[in-house]
């Protein structure tokens, strides 16, 4: 048995820990909102926060992970402020095309807003820097940046 902190609770898994995260949430505890990309941490649909880090979860361990905080699309875009404005400026920009992909992408833009000094206002380069772990088979790469854009002018 496991015990994982998702979202502010503590839950406890009987899979194998060596099962990883995405699993986890999905299969296990029913938070299907973090998506199964590639399976190799090369596409970033899979990403949620580990103690306010984006990580690739399809890769990483329950075991891992037990005893830290986790965060999911579930939690980030409802119970914090800066993932509220990221998801606010996606809807702004109309970001989302097919959609797979946005709950990865808004994860690792809230974990690269939340890493900036305060009052920092990123590049266009610093955006596309932290994104770039993160594929959009649909190509709204300029749409992404804007909102990333935007909400950290909306945090400032």
């Amino acid at each position: 048995m496991t015990t994982l902190n998702v979202n502010g609770r503590s839950q406890q898994v009987d899979i194998d820990p060596s099962t990883p995260v995405l699993w986890a949430l999905r299969d296990t505890l029913g938070l299907t909102g973090t998506k199964f990309g590639c399976g190799a941490a090369l596409c970033g649909a899979c990403t949620v926060h580990v103690d306010g880090q984006a990580i690739r979860s399809c890769v990483t361990p329950i075991a891992s992970v037990e005893g830290r905080k986790i965060t999911t699309i579930e939690s980030v875009t409802s119970d914090d402020p800066v993932g509220r404005a990221v998801r606010d400026a996606w809807i702004k920009h109309d970001v989302a095309q097919c959609g797979y992909c946005q709950s990865g992408q808004i994860m690792s833009a809230t974990a690269f807003l939340k890493s900036l000094p305060k009052g920092r206002k990123p590049s266009e380069a610093d955006i596309d820097a932290a994104m770039a772990g993160n594929v959009c088979r649909c190509g709204t790469y300029a749409r992404i940046r804007a909102a990333v854009a935007d909400a950290a002018k909306a945090l400032a």
